[in-house]
């Protein structure tokens, strides 16, 4: 009887953990396919992707998602390569921030340029999927580390 309460108890008490450590897995690897479908200029995932309310924060600018989705398809901006060097996340019920410390190499309006960004993403689960809500990018030094 003993085993059975403390195996319970155990199953109780670490299904939350479980759920935590699953939506983190989801939403890290929704991420690194955001950054695929970003480089490989997949406007139509990232319609699905980015919530109809969207807000992108950049360096030149803050905008909502259809100018994201255009700018991507043009290459106004492409996304070439976000080498993700460091990943934090935070859940909060159905809503999920992930921070990624990148060095991204992009084409902006014909120059390839490098930075170091912390790339803020806000997530939030609606109807059985996850939409992005937000994405800002910090621009930081190369030392910069994000603490966990």
């Amino acid at each position: 009887m003993r085993t059975l309460v403390i195996g319970l108890f155990l199953i109780l008490t670490s299904t939350p953990i479980l759920a935590q450590n699953t939506t983190e897995t989801e939403i890290k690897e929704l991420s690194k396919k955001k950054w695929e479908w970003m480089a490989n200029k997949n406007v139509e995932e990232l319609a699905k992707l980015f919530d109809d309310k969207s807000r992108f924060v950049h360096m030149s600018g803050s905008w909502k998602k259809e100018r994201e989705l255009e700018i991507i398809k043009t290459g106004s901006i492409w996304y070439k390569k976000a080498d993700v060097h460091d990943v934090v996340i935070e859940t909060f019920g159905e809503t999920v921030i992930l921070w990624n410390r990148i060095t991204l190499l992009a084409v902006v309006r014909g120059n390839e340029v490098s930075n170091e960004f912390t790339v803020t993403e806000i997530y939030k689960k609606e109807s059985g999927d996850w939409k992005l809500l937000d994405l800002t990018f910090s621009s930081v030094r190369d030392s910069h580390q994000i603490e966990h």
